[in-house]
């Protein structure tokens, strides 16, 4: 299928529109029309070479939703016309105790991601969801519940599903008591999750200048890290702290803000970071982890979840040619909300 996307075709480099080909349908493959995809920013490390050499050309994008337009003979659970997602991952080995507990994004021969991956038949580079067209295997297809706002949903595929899982794995439910550091993309999306799932939720922050737009989403208040006087009085008191801070920071400071067996779990900053003191580990049996998404399941799950609970990620549309403005908004830090890209506004040439 001969489609379009826009591509970077070195690091550090724009995005531009690249022709190119998406595999014939396999037996058990959905193609799918893209209408909106979401812009994380891990699609910009990506890009950028932060994470390594890349195989370019390379499109990101692994928050789509789209409609079906064309399914393999051997696909039982989705037809032409049905709209549904992808997410973070288009397949995995399907045989190993991680794949077959749902846990797709830990599988022990390695899933393949959405984009800059080889296929695991043919060995192409996977391409994302910045093109009018993408070909998935039928198991990591998800379906999009009707009462979804399609414009809004695209987010939930990666900033919705990273902070649902880590908040489903540490039993988050009425009266827990949890943290959220930065109220970013990742941040907004953990909070009101967590609201809905009965939790007392606090963001921690650099300042207090966006605690009313806390507060609005559902969290208590905002935490300043900055204040020693306000950190000290809040020490041993959550539960989970959600880290979505994406670049390298010190833990150490956040430690002591946990409860006995308290957990710090990193979502954001993949690389290294600053070394933490183990005092406050030691003495209080409180742990640092990290999460990846989650497995297709669980996908499925937050999709079905965000739509009982009318949650959205605070979005702002822009159309496909937008793309490396959007990218200089990301890399600055001045956004609070997801960047999504309007497919209906992409031109063919």
């Amino acid at each position: 299928m001969n489609t379009i996307g826009y591509a970077a075709h070195s690091e550090n480099a724009d995005l531009k529109p690249f022709h190119f080909e998406r595999r014939e349908l396999r037996q058990n493959d959905v193609a799918i029309e893209i209408l909106y995809c979401g812009v994380c920013h891990s699609d910009l490390h990506t890009v950028n070479g932060d994470w390594g050499p890349q195989p370019y050309p390379l499109i990101p994008g692994h928050e789509i939703v789209g409609r079906v337009i064309d399914v393999g003979p051997e696909v039982k659970k989705f037809g032409i016309g049905q709209h549904v997602a992808v997410g973070c991952m288009v397949d995995s080995c399907q045989d190993c105790d991680q794949c077959h507990d749902g846990e797709e994004q830990y599988c022990r021969h390695g899933m393949t991601a959405t984009y800059g991956m080889p296929d695991r038949i043919s060995g192409e580079t996977t391409q994302g969801g910045y093109s009018k067209h993408i070909v998935v295997r039928e198991e990591f297809v998800l379906n999009v519940p009707e009462q979804l706002d399609l414009a809004k949903a695209a987010p939930i595929l990666c900033a919705g599903i990273t902070t649902y899982s880590p908040l489903r794995t540490w039993n988050v439910g009425k009266g827990s008591r949890v943290g959220v550091i930065g109220l970013g993309g990742l941040g907004h999306m953990a909070v009101k999750l967590a609201v809905a799932m009965g939790a007392e939720v606090t963001v921690i922050s650099r300042s207090t200048a966006k605690e009313d737009e806390a507060k609005k989403i559902g969290a208590q208040g905002i935490l300043a890290s900055t204040d020693e006087k306000a950190m000290q009085q809040s020490a041993n008191f959550f539960d989970l702290i959600i880290d979505t801070a994406p670049v390298k920071h010190d833990v150490t400071p956040y430690l002591p803000l946990l409860d006995v067996d308290g957990t710090l779990v990193i979502v954001g900053q993949i690389g290294p970071l600053e070394e933490p003191m183990t005092l406050p580990l030691v003495f209080g049996r409180r742990r640092i982890a990290g999460s990846l998404i989650g497995g297709i399941e669980e996908t499925q799950e937050v999709l079905d979840f965000c739509a009982e609970h009318d949650i959205y990620p605070d979005c702002e549309m822009i159309r496909m040619d937008e793309i490396n403005e959007a990218y200089t908004h990301l890399a600055k830090g001045d956004i609070s909300y997801r960047f999504v890209i309007d497919m209906a506004s992409f031109s063919d040439t």
